[in-house]
């Protein structure tokens, strides 16, 4: 009976050897705050347009946790010590429609609710492709968006492009590109929706 709990104690010591054992922690997060936002835009009735701004639709290698790098021509690699602190598309839209309020002073701009009757107003679809690093040391940023009118004819279809390179090596500078690619990215539209007015 002894040899058994001496087997036994030694399986809970190498098991709790186990737990204890430092698994590199991991890095999370969030696109970095934008300069342009704050109180901006015309709230309410005093808007003279109005926008709908739906969650951006991301390509499935992006809808994950880790960030993604292109190690080479085909190979993406998720990173699992390196991870969104929320997921993607809540980032991505939150800064959207944050930059087009400022961007867009005499705009109300809403997110797009399911099923939610609401007044007429122009709708902004976004659909991104590429969000991640590139074994050259780019961040690239792109997609294609789309703009409906309130009856919901088209106005406007784009495809949208950027590369911004790194300023240093590793994550964080990483993270900072892809922010200064969206905020460029959503620059472009808000002058495209100023043009078409």
């Amino acid at each position: 009976m002894s040899a058994i709990k001496a087997l036994a104690a030694a399986l809970a010591a190498l098991w709790l050897a186990g737990c204890a054992t430092d698994a590199p922690p991991s890095n999370r997060y969030t696109l970095p705050d934008d300069a342009m936002a704050g109180p901006t835009g015309v709230a309410g009735a005093e808007a003279a347009h109005r926008l709908v701004v739906a969650r951006p639709t991301l390509a499935r290698f992006l809808a994950v946790d880790g960030l993604v790098l292109k190690l080479d021509d085909i190979t993406l690699n998720e990173a699992s010590g390196h991870l969104w602190a929320e997921p993607l598309g809540l980032q991505l839209e939150r800064r959207l429609k944050e930059r087009l309020a400022a961007r867009l002073p005499d705009t109300r701009i809403m997110a797009e609710a399911a099923g939610e009757r609401r007044e007429v107003a122009a709708t902004l679809r976004l659909t991104v492709d590429r969000f991640h690093g590139r074994h050259d040391g780019q961040a690239v940023v792109a997609g294609q968006w789309q703009l409906r009118d309130g009856e919901g004819t088209l106005e406007a279809l784009a495809p949208f492009a950027v590369e911004v390179p790194l300023a240093r090596d590793g994550y964080p500078a990483l993270v900072r590109a892809l922010g200064r690619g969206w905020d460029d990215v959503v620059d472009e539209i808000a002058e495209e929706i100023k043009r078409l007015r």
